[in-house]
């Protein structure tokens, strides 16, 4: 359950991101915070997937996404 938080934290920043890196490259600028964005998401993925135990399966990631959702609401 620890490490839950943490992977659906990253996954929504990995998501949130992307329209972030997408618009500064077509605007020819430099997406420096959105690949800092990115680089916390990863971190925050893999910190989830290496400490739990077994890890996760990609069948498993809805049902943690709206266990998750749940305990905060």
């Amino acid at each position: 359950m620890e490490t839950d938080l943490p992977l659906v934290a990253g996954l929504v920043i990995g998501a949130l991101s992307v329209p972030s890196v997408l618009s500064a490259v077509s605007e020819r600028r430099p997406p420096r915070v959105s690949l800092l964005s990115i680089l916390v998401a990863i971190a925050l993925v893999t910190y989830a997937v290496m400490f739990k135990p077994g890890g996760y399966r990609v069948a498993d990631v809805p049902e943690v996404f709206f266990r998750v959702l749940g305990q905060l609401f």
